[in-house]
Formats: C-alpha cells, structure tokens, sequence
C-alpha cells in the first residue's frame, strides 16, 4: 500500500501542445497554508496542533518511528503485534475500557504497522479530546503495568490467526508474502513481512516483547499531532497534563542499511487456491523523496492509472485478455520497489500477459507520454490529494499528513516542497525514469498459477 502524503499535486494548466524535454511552463500555484504549532515535551514527544473549526471534531494522530524494519531475523511480527496489545488495556484503563470509553463519546480509532512505522489515531467530537490524549498517554506511559504473558500469548493467537486469513488461506495472498524475500536479500529490514514468520511469532517470549516495547514506544521516538476543533493554547495545557509524566526513554540510534539492488531476474512460480493466473513484476526503486520516486509515482498512473492508461486499455479493454491491471510505486524511508500486478481472464495465460506489458513498458521508455496523458495523470494525483485535505482525521486525513511529513523528512509543513517534486516533471522525464528504473533484466517475475497447473 502507497504510504500517505506521496502523492501531493497542483493542476498544470498547460495547453496540450506544449509539451518538451524540459518542464512545463505554468503559472506559480498558490502556496498551501495549513497552519500549525510544533513543540517538544521535555521527555522528548514532538507534538504538532493544527487548528481546524470546520466541523466539530478532532483527531489524535500517534506516529511511533518504528516498524517491522527495527525488528531482527528470528524475532519478526512484533511492531505488528504491539498494534494489538495496546488496544488491550494499560495502567488505567482496564481491558475493554479502551474501545468502550471512546464509543460512548462518539469517538472511532484504529491503527496500522508498516515497514518504516506504526500509527494509531482516535477521532473523536471536540468536548472529548481530554479522554484521547488520557487513553493515548496511559497506553504509551503505562503498558506494561497492565501487559501480562497471557495477553501476550492471547494476542499471538490473535495475530496469526490474521496472518492466515489475510496472506495463507486468502487467494494470492501467499504472493504478498514472497514478493519481500525475492526483492530483498535475507537480512536486510524489508525481506521478511510486516506481520511476521508463525515460528518467529510462536517462539518470542514475554521478555522479547517487554524489551522491543521499552526500546522503541518511548517519547524520544515518537510524535503527535493534534487536530481538528482545537484551540492551541488549551490543546496544549492538556498535552502537558497527560503526557508530561511519561518516562523519556532511551535514545533510538538511526538505521544504517547498505544500498541494494537486483543484478539480475529473480524469477518464480507458485500454485494457489485460486482460478486465474497473476503476474507480478516488481523493480527495486529510489527512496521515498529520492530523485526518481515522483516520477515514477507518474510513471505508475501512465501505464495502469485508470481505464485510459496504457495498460489497461491494451490488456483488458482492446485485447480483453486480462481481468485487471494495476501499476503503483510503493515508496519506502529505505528502499521502494514499482510493482505491475495483472490476473488473466479464463483461457489466458500470466506469459501473454507479461509479454504485453513489456511491450508498453519498452514504449514508455523509448517515447515520452503526450501532454494530454500527462496532464491526465497530474489531474488524478490532484483528486485524490485534495480529497485527503478534505479530512482531519483518520487514515490519509490532514493530521495524519502532518505526521507523515514530520516522521519522513522533519518538517511537518512539507506539503509546498513535495508538491515541487511534481511540479518540475515533464512529460521527458517519466520516459527517463521508466528507463532507468524499470530495467527488463534487473527485476522479480512472480507468477501464481491454479493449484494442478504446471
């Protein structure tokens, strides 16, 4: 899944005849002003308040700096696991209480792990805010008093349980579970999944998981935005009151990971319980916010953004030999990869799928898209940023942005520097980086076929 706030983009209003090798020229957007306060508790919490009276709702927004990425081979899925022991209870709130408060105020939350992060975040109406920021304090500042081996061993059972469901017993899902081992080397921070190895799982013991907690789910590694029907100076008395006991923590040292790359294709087929074959191509790829990673977020919607992209209309529209087709660049703080996903119509074969696809890849590379079709991929970042702005909270909302912001490059107000990004591309340059980044010999080539196929 695309992490938020990649994807940031202001409409070019180029005439479709313009288009060159160097950018377009357009009228200098006007600036986004999302207002805000940042400061940082003594124990070490980044807090961020933005102001917002539209509708009567705020939102906390957690960000804890770790991932699946800090964990280690042996001791995999605990960034994942912790996402559901802190739901469970802490030093204050007795299990259940947690859920059980925030509905009767109206409030929702939820949270989510990636590889580079885990965030929770509670919306709830405005008059409420004291009880987010008590919950989210006493989960942070008092887990453990209330964490004990059998919560522990009962949401492992929890956990994978979800693994089965969603990855083992799910049609392809054993494919997202093998795409990170071939793309990455073993060792590296991105081979093993987010939710981790059963046997990983089963042997961590009640110390392991207390250490991962202490080391990483402190202040000093972890930032909150509030926002929404806030007034800064009381928001922040009430961020003070809750969080301002919680201990420090240890100082979390940076990650130091050598570069990686593919030399050469890594290929393989497997069987699944399903009835259509599927293709994966992936490529290693920049950074998020490295050179490259905007345009091939561009590279992306040319080829399978939407019904008239180039994929699309060739594989399931004109030759009708594919049932979909997606294209994204999933950018990461270490390493991304640009993955292309196709699943054949009955009859059809994953190879006459790849074929056709390395046929528009080879087009791309060698002739820029028009102006038309690029400003049609500008114009489809633009929607779907905008229509984050238009939320405070939850996944992909304004607070939510904030965080992302802050937790990738430092500066919260990123949104007029990633939007630069875009800005500068030109139609030229998304041939470029379709050139350079995804090479036909330097790639993973996945394909699941029907249990019984060859």
């Amino acid at each position: 899944m695309k992490p938020a706030v990649t994807l940031l983009l202001l409409a070019l209003s180029t005439p479709a005849a313009a288009q060159s090798a160097a950018p377009m020229a357009v009228a200098a957007p006007p600036k986004i002003e999302l207002a805000y306060t940042q400061f940082t508790l003594p124990n070490g919490l980044t807090v961020i308040l933005h102001e917002d009276h539209s509708v009567p709702v705020v939102s906390t927004n957690m960000w804890y700096h770790v991932g699946s990425a800090r964990e280690r081979p042996g001791r995999t899925g605990f960034a994942h696991l912790f996402e559901h022991l802190m739901f469970m209870g802490s030093g204050h709130v007795k299990p259940g209480e947690f859920d059980d408060w925030l509905e009767r105020s109206g409030g929702t939350n939820n949270g989510s792990t990636e590889n580079d992060r885990t965030n929770y975040w509670i919306n709830v109406p405005s008059n409420a805010l004291e009880l987010a920021l008590f919950l989210e304090s006493d989960r942070m500042g008092y887990l453990l008093e209330s964490m004990t081996p059998k919560t522990v061993d009962a949401q492992r059972d929890v956990v994978k349980n979800e693994r089965r469901q969603s990855y083992e017993n799910r049609p392809y899902g054993s494919a997202d579970l093998a795409l990170g081992e071939m793309l990455y080397p073993d060792g590296h921070p991105y081979h093993w999944p987010v939710i981790g190895y059963m046997p990983d799982l089963t042997a961590a013991s009640y110390d392991d998981v207390v250490e991962f907690f202490k080391k990483y789910y402190a202040p000093g590694n972890a930032s909150l935005v509030v926002a929404g029907d806030i007034e800064p100076v009381s928001a922040r008395a009430l961020v003070e009151k809750w969080f301002g006991d919680v201990k420090r923590g240890a100082n979390v040292e940076p990650m130091t990971i050598p570069g990686v790359a593919l030399t050469g294709v890594q290929k393989k087929s497997m069987t699944d319980k399903v009835q259509l074959q599927r293709i994966y191509l992936a490529w290693l790829t920049p950074a998020h916010f490295a050179p490259g990673d905007a345009a091939l977020d561009m590279v992306a919607d040319e080829l399978a953004g939407g019904k008239n992209s180039r994929l699309y209309k060739r594989l399931v529209y004109d030759m009708q030999i594919a049932q979909d087709v997606s294209a994204y660049q999933a950018s990461q703080a270490l390493s991304s990869y640009f993955l292309i996903q196709a699943t054949a119509r009955p009859g059809h074969t994953a190879e006459e799928l790849q074929k056709v696809i390395d046929e528009e890849i080879v087009k791309l590379q060698t002739t820029a898209p028009s102006a038309h079709d690029f400003e049609r991929s500008v114009n489809q970042i633009e929607a779907s940023f905008y229509n984050r702005m238009e939320r405070v909270g939850g996944f992909g909302g304004k607070a939510d942005q904030l965080n992302a912001y802050f937790t990738a490059t430092g500066d919260a107000d990123y949104f007029n520097e990633d939007l630069a990004r875009y800005r500068a591309l030109s139609p030229s340059d998304i041939r470029a980086a379709a050139a350079k980044f995804l090479p036909k010999d330097a790639r993973v080539e996945l394909t699941v076929l029907p249990e019984g196929a060859k």
